[in-house]
């Protein structure tokens, strides 16, 4: 089993968005149906593995990332798919990424 931590949408109490990077989605087929279960990794701008979460069953995820550029890939039964990120500074950066086979 992967310990990678299951999403939801909503961004934990404490965290203060005007000081934190958060990056936040959702994970899509190509008809724009939500992927539950997806595995989500956070891939720095060299594509070296930062992190892993479980998207939720609506197909949300969510990292805490650091300004700069990130490509997220998502890896699912309904097929893969990656998008590029690249936050300049603190606040909610939203990227949905679409997965197909």
């Amino acid at each position: 089993m992967c310990a990678a931590p299951t999403q939801g949408q909503a961004i934990p109490a404490g965290v203060d968005v005007e000081k934190e990077t958060v990056i936040t989605g959702r994970v899509l087929s190509t008809d724009g149906q939500p992927v539950g279960g997806a595995f989500v990794r956070l891939l720095d701008g060299n594509g070296d593995f930062t992190a892993e979460v479980v998207a939720s069953g609506t197909g949300d995820f969510r990292f805490f990332a650091a300004p700069g550029s990130w490509t997220l890939r998502a890896l699912s039964s309904s097929g893969n798919g990656s998008a590029e990120i690249s936050p300049e500074g603190a606040g909610i950066h939203a990227v949905d990424v679409a997965v197909a086979k």
